[in-house]
């Protein structure tokens, strides 16, 4: 892949640390829209780097996050969340004076506080979140649209620097995003109900499942209905990125299990003495939850399942 250098490209040197899902898709959606001039990717599997090559995601490549921060005017780290201190202390010594950080992870307040504590003062940290993606993962599995139509929250600090903010902004914007800014607090608190919480419950279930021994594990794939095998695919993610997302969230998510169990015995007692009307009215108002995702274009009205793109 040649260089993408274009007169409005936004940075000249991008690069990202992490060629998976997300860090391959940033890399592609890059390319494709020509903000950067050169694309960086870095990554510590030499299988996961030589699959990103052969590719042909970036323009060079390297082992070292270090050499592949060097120069650069933006750096993303696609890297599990529990990785970021370390993946932060190795590029350290590498940054240039005026570089942005950001991240794509889904856990704000931990990392911006690792980076905040690991990075030097010249650099300007601008924790990031685009709130996209599969369960799939591995450089083959990204695609550049991946971001089109999907929020991207960023969580700077206070006191961040305006024009590196908005430079980010217009940055996920080229890729396709809706740009919101949010406090990293907020943010945790947000994710742990809208995502973490349902990934739990998720993994959760397929593992009840697993375990029951009255049902043959055929008979629960043979006779898996839509619910249970949307549970599976969400429970088909990432267990490294997911381990590291519920440890690094712990309070938020925490707080989230508690609200869930206490509607969960609400709805266990219902079912018990046979409360129909409790049980349609929060169907009821959980359908039209449903509705007002897919009329905010976040999903489809029909099934997604295997979640297919046009690239």
């Amino acid at each position: 892949m040649p260089d993408h250098q274009m007169p409005d490209a936004l940075y000249e040197r991008l690069a990202i640390i992490g060629a998976g899902l997300i860090g391959s898709s940033v890399a592609r959606a890059a390319g494709k829209a020509g903000v950067a001039g050169h694309i960086v990717l870095a990554d510590a599997d030499a299988s996961i780097l030589a699959d990103a090559e052969r590719l042909g995601l970036a323009d060079s490549y390297h082992s070292d996050p270090a050499a592949a921060a060097d120069k650069a005017d933006l750096v993303i780290l696609a890297v599990p969340v529990g990785a970021m201190a370390s993946v932060a202390g190795d590029i350290a010594g590498a940054l240039k004076p005026g570089v942005t950080v950001s991240d794509v992870g889904s856990v704000k307040e931990s990392v911006l506080d690792s980076l905040t504590q690991t990075l030097p003062p010249h650099v300007h940290i601008l924790p990031g979140h685009p709130v996209a993606g599969t369960e799939q993962s591995g450089p083959a599995a990204g695609f550049a649209s991946l971001f089109e139509d999907r929020w991207c929250i960023l969580t700077p600090p206070p006191q961040s620097d305006t024009q590196a903010l908005d430079r980010l902004t217009r940055f996920w914007r080229a890729l396709g995003s809706r740009v919101e800014i949010m406090d990293a607090r907020h943010h945790d608190l947000v994710l742990a109900i809208t995502s973490h919480v349902p990934h739990l419950i998720a993994y959760n279930i397929v593992g009840t499942a697993s375990d029951l021994e009255a049902v043959t594990r055929s008979e629960v794939i043979k006779y898996s209905a839509g619910g249970f095998r949307d549970f599976t695919r969400i429970a088909a993610s990432d267990p490294t990125m997911w381990r590291d997302v519920f440890l690094n969230n712990r309070d938020a998510v925490l707080e989230m299990l508690g609200r869930f169990s206490e509607d969960l015995t609400a709805l266990q007692r219902a079912i018990r003495w046979g409360d129909g009307d409790a049980l349609f009215t929060l169907f009821n108002r959980t359908r039209d939850i449903r509705r007002g995702i897919v009329d905010a274009g976040q999903d489809a009205a029909v099934a997604d399942f295997g979640r297919p793109h046009k690239d």
